[in-house]
């Protein structure tokens, strides 16, 4: 990968509140920094420059990504230069330079941008200014300012790797950003559309922004189960996680629990993670009539370390005996308790198949789950 992505997060970000700087808060159930990892990874190899004593915190956030760990300086360009030097000898063709705060970046802006390079040296998105500009002085209208071919700037701002090196290198004051930097050598920076969402957190109230711009891309996952078990010698049957007095039960390697297996399978399946058989084989020994509440459990911990919360449990039950009517409220809150779900939030109905095929002839029970997970 002949690009880079140069991240700077080793500012303090007091003016955004909160006790902690910005780029380690929560916005929309991810820090600022693993929302801009997250959407920059895909398009080149990356590098944060951080504070020092924020080392603990971005390796967190850092987690599960290839990220390079900079210490950055006290001034913004001595971040961005150390960031640079950290590249030095790996090939890097282009280098796109970002601040962490704008988390909420659309993909299509960082794609223009790099688009750009192939025909130019330099490229930074930025929009024009739409309002009314003052001078003013304590509070006070001074005049006017003509805001024709004014533009509002935004990052990420890229370059050529090689001559955004030299700029840096040259470069011994204090920036805006790194466009300033470029022209102070020399170099020509094409202007990209940017986007009204690129915004960059800097007050408390840039936060609720964030939420919202974050929220409407919001992971929405559906998944379904199915699962059968057949009728042998028995007194009773397990169905989510409920005793039913029955005059036979049900066959299989566990507890044959039907309902709470499918729902088990329907939240997999909407995690892309298989089945019950890939964590929980039927050859092995262990699970020999293991209750079933084991594999629900490790389904909703695994949605959880994935970062999903729960949205709704849809199952029906398939069968002509035993009745289900009577059993599920009582089923409802013992799968809620598995769950850590609100009971409202889970629906357990039966139907039966008229007296046709396995269910009709009583030989087995059937059940068909639909899960919904939300990224939390």
């Amino acid at each position: 990968m002949d690009t880079a992505i140069v991240i700077v997060a080793a500012g303090r970000g007091k003016r955004a509140g909160g006790g902690v700087p910005k780029q380690w808060r929560d916005v929309a159930g991810k820090p600022v920094a693993r929302w801009t990892l997250d959407t920059l990874a895909p398009f080149g190899r990356l590098v944060m420059v951080i504070h020092p004593d924020d080392r603990t915190d971005a390796e967190a956030v850092c987690d599960g990504l290839d990220v390079l760990l900079i210490d950055g300086g006290a001034e913004r360009h001595v971040s961005v230069r150390r960031g640079l030097e950290a590249l030095v000898g790996q090939s890097i063709k282009h280098v796109l330079i970002h601040d962490v705060a704008r988390c909420c970046v659309p993909p299509c802006i960082v794609q223009a941008v790099h688009h750009a390079l192939t025909t130019h040296p330099g490229a930074a998105p930025a929009l024009p200014v739409s309002d009314a500009l003052w001078t003013g002085t304590d509070d006070i209208v001074t005049g006017t300012q003509d805001r024709s071919g004014l533009y509002r700037a935004q990052t990420p701002q890229g370059f050529h790797f090689d001559k955004i090196l030299a700029a840096h290198r040259a470069c011994d004051f204090a920036t805006a950003d790194d466009v300033e930097v470029a022209r102070a050598s020399g170099m020509d920076v094409a202007i990209v559309t940017g986007s009204e969402s690129n915004l960059k957190i800097t007050a408390p109230e840039d936060f609720l922004r964030a939420e919202k711009l974050l929220r409407g891309n919001m992971d929405v996952r559906l998944g379904n189960g199915y699962d059968v078990h057949a009728f042998e010698e028995g007194d009773h049957v397990i169905l989510c996680g409920v005793r039913i007095p029955h005059n036979r039960k049900l066959k299989g390697h566990s507890d044959a629990d039907v309902g709470m297996h499918a729902v088990t399978d329907a939240l997999y399946g909407a995690m892309a993670e298989g089945d019950i058989g890939r964590h929980f084989p039927p050859t092995d020994p262990q699970w020999k009539g293991a209750a079933s509440e084991i594999f629900l459990r490790h389904a909703v911990d695994l949605a959880a370390k994935r970062g999903f919360r729960i949205g709704n449990i849809d199952l029906t039950l398939i069968c002509e005996r035993p009745k289900i009517g009577p059993h599920a409220h009582t089923m409802t809150q013992e799968m809620a308790r598995i769950m850590d779900l609100d009971p409202g939030r889970i629906s357990i109905k039966a139907t039966t198949s008229e007296q046709l095929g396995f269910t009709g002839r009583e030989e087995g029970i059937a059940a068909i789950a639909t899960a919904t997970l939300v990224a939390s």
